[in-house]
C-alpha cells in the first residue's frame, strides 16, 4: 500500500491554540489539565524530546532556576514531552536537576499536542525542542524550534516574552534586536524609513 500524503497543517504564529487536555505532574501530584485553565495568562509550551536524557535536564533546570522571574511576568511554563506523567514523576524524584522543577510537566504520550504544534518526529515518537509563547487569548506570538542536539536559553525566552508583553501593552510600538525592558523601542512611521 502506498504512503498517504499527510495534509495536517501545524499551528504557527497568529494561530489560536486548541483546548488540549493532558495529564501533568506538579508539586508531587498527578493532575488533569487543559489549556483553558491557563486562559488570561501568558503561557510557554516548552517541548523537549524525552525524560532521562542529556540536554533536556540542562534546559529544564535552567527554566526552573528562572521560574520565579517568569512568574513575576505573569507567565506559566508547561514543559511537554511524549513521556507519561509517571515517567515525569520518576525523573523528578531521581534527578537533582529535575527535582528543582516546580512548573507543570505535561504528558503527551499520544503525540497529539506535539503534532498540532509541528514538533512531532513521527519515526521516533519524540518531540523536537519547540518553545511556543502564547498570549492570554491563546494566540501564538513566538515560536522557536531547534534540532534536538541544540539546547535553548531560558534568559532569551524570558526576554522574548517580555518583548511580546510590551508590544501587546503598548500598541504601535515595536521592539528592536536584543531589546530588554527599559530599552528604547521604535514606533514605525514613514519618517523612519531608511533612517535606521
Amino acid at each position: 500500500m502506498e504512503n498517504e500524503l499527510n495534509i495536517f497543517a501545524p499551528l504557527s504564529v497568529g494561530d489560536k491554540v486548541a483546548n488540549f487536555t493532558f495529564k501533568y505532574y506538579q508539586d508531587g501530584k498527578f493532575h488533569d489539565g487543559e489549556m483553558s485553565q491557563f486562559e488570561g495568562k501568558w503561557v510557554i509550551l516548552f517541548f523537549y524530546p524525552a525524560d532521562f536524557t542529556f540536554v533536556c535536564p540542562t534546559e529544564l533546570e535552567e527554566l526552573a532556576d528562572n521560574y520565579e522571574a517568569f512568574q513575576k511576568e505573569g507567565v506559566e511554563i508547561i514543559s511537554v514531552s511524549t513521556d507519561t506523567e509517571f515517567t515525569h514523576k520518576a525523573w523528578h524524584d531521581s534527578s537533582p536537576a529535575i527535582s528543582k522543577v516546580k512548573f507543570p510537566m505535561a504528558a503527551d504520550p499520544t503525540g497529539d499536542m506535539s503534532r498540532s504544534l509541528g514538533v512531532y518526529i513521527e519515526d521516533e515518537g519524540l518531540a523536537l525542542r519547540g518553545s511556543f509563547i502564547i498570549d492570554p487569548e491563546g494566540v501564538i506570538k513566538a515560536v522557536e524550534i531547534n534540532d534536538n542536539s541544540i539546547g535553548r536559553s531560558a534568559k532569551e525566552l524570558l526576554r522574548k516574552i517580555q518583548a511580546a508583553k510590551f508590544v501587546e501593552e503598548h500598541k504601535g510600538q515595536v521592539c528592536p534586536a536584543s531589546w530588554k525592558p527599559g530599552d528604547d523601542t521604535l514606533e514605525p512611521s514613514e519618517e523612519l524609513v531608511g533612517k535606521i
